[in-house]
């Protein structure tokens, strides 16, 4: 198997809309894909990746234009798009391109946000339920597990993880320069919107320990509530709750504001001026921005968190740039990999044809003449000593770098020079003539021999 086998074939944020993307979707019927793909004649390994913001299939075939015909045509069977459109919305990548492409999306280079972790387990789980379904094998399982390591030395040996990129996550940075410590405090979430969900998982990662949800629907304030082990209250007691929480993150769909500073400016005494952080992550706002000239409060709107993620934006390009040279070096140790699994079939032929035939002469000279077992030893040392040699040269030629189509060609002529196609009767003759001859293990082992 060679790179040139290995293809990736996609749909991200960066090649379709939303509008083509969530055609995508394969929500109705997840097992879709995998029936599908396994009725694909050379489709032989597949993977299957669907997030919001892509949609990937990772798979080995020697039968490249009909096995991507067939993909891509399964993956839009749900929109309108000619074969021309659905091409145009495609990305293909090829031989090291593919694996250079699947190590930088694992690493999250290729994410919408650099450096966002989500993906990893994403992917991770990709590979499980492709794996659990029999659609991977040897260059996936090795291919995918090594996506998996590069991510993770990418993040311990650049600091791509480090700043805060997304809003949410920006929301929870500055929550820990005004608290130091968010340990221990209490939350109050106003509304269900995307991006407060978001920072408040963050916050509870941080060790919050109170989560309080406020929605004008109970129930959804409820079932949000549930998820973090909190506490669910109506929009009429936000007010009562300002009095014990100390960080608050609003994002409702409300018109207009929804909090004025004449409401929050007599519960601060009640508070004894401890500080109040709140988040307005609402458009429209939901927040009154004249909070921000009462003391100890501290109010932040998206433009606010906007700026901090900006600014952290060109700290993660320079990590990202000491990534890609990770990428680019893990590319070159698998592609190597490659080229030694593609080589090992004939370097093995080779040395088991070049042991059986001094193993077989050697029966017939050691049949003839009578000599002490440790002579004998010596002798059957002396032939695979001289077998290792002979074969050492000509295993390192084939080991030498080059072009893949080199690379081909010298395979093709090692086993024409050695006659490696040619060589069953040749193998079961001299298995024949071996049978019952008392050859020692030094004799075996000839072709096992590192070079």
């Amino acid at each position: 198997m060679s790179a040139d086998s290995i293809f990736v074939l996609g749909v991200n944020h960066k090649t379709a809309p939303i509008k083509v993307r969530e055609q995508l979707a394969f929500t109705d019927d997840p097992e879709a894909p995998f029936r599908h793909f396994k009725s694909i004649e050379g489709c032989e390994e597949f993977c299957f990746l669907s997030t919001c913001n892509r949609v990937e299939v990772i798979f080995t075939t020697p039968r490249k234009e009909e096995t991507i015909r067939d993909l891509r045509k399964f993956l839009f069977q749900a929109s309108n798009l000619s074969d021309e459109e659905s091409a145009k919305y495609t990305y293909l990548h090829h031989g090291s391109d593919a694996i250079t492409h699947i190590y930088r999306v694992s690493s999250s280079l290729d994410s919408m946000i650099v450096g966002e972790p989500q993906i990893l387990g994403q992917l991770k789980d990709a590979y499980r339920q492709s794996s659990d379904r029999d659609c991977t094998s040897v260059i996936l399982n090795r291919l995918l597990h090594k996506a998996f390591s590069v991510a993770k030395r990418i993040r311990t040996e650049t600091n791509i993880g480090g700043s805060a990129v997304s809003i949410s996550y920006a929301a929870v940075e500055l929550a820990k320069k005004i608290f130091g410590d968010i340990s221990g405090k209490k939350v109050l979430l106003i509304g269900a919107g995307e991006m407060a969900e978001l920072a408040a998982e963050h916050l509870v990662t941080q060790g919050i320990t109170e989560v309080i949800v406020a929605n004008r629907t109970l129930e959804n304030a409820v079932l949000l509530a549930q998820r973090f082990k909190g506490t669910p209250v109506g929009l009429n007691e936000i007010l009562d709750q300002l009095e014990t929480v100390d960080i608050v993150i609003s994002s409702t769909g409300a018109s207009g504001l929804i909090l004025h500073q004449k409401e929050v400016k007599p519960i601060m005494p009640k508070r004894r001026n401890r500080p109040l952080f709140m988040i307005d992550i609402a458009v429209p706002r939901d927040l009154d921005p004249e909070l921000n000239n009462l003391d100890n409060v501290y109010l932040y709107d998206v433009d606010d968190l906007t700026h901090v993620v900006e600014s952290n934006k060109s700290e993660r390009v320079q990590e990202a740039t000491k990534a890609e040279r990770i990428v680019v070096e893990e590319t070159l140790k698998f592609l190597q990999w490659l080229d030694n699994m593609e080589l090992t079939p004939t370097i093995t032929a080779m040395r088991q044809k070049a042991d059986t035939i001094a193993r077989t002469e050697l029966a017939k000279t050691l049949s003839h003449i009578e000599l002490p077992a440790k002579d004998k030893k010596s002798i059957e040392k002396m032939a695979c000593a001289i077998v290792n040699k002979l074969l050492h040269d000509p295993i390192l030629h084939l080991k030498d770098s080059c072009r893949p189509d080199e690379k081909q060609k010298k395979i093709a002529h090692a086993r024409r020079l050695f006659s490696l196609d040619n060589d069953n009767q040749i193998l079961q003759n001299s298995s024949e003539e071996n049978r019952g001859n008392n050859i020692t293990p030094a004799g075996r082992k000839c072709y096992d021999s590192e070079e």
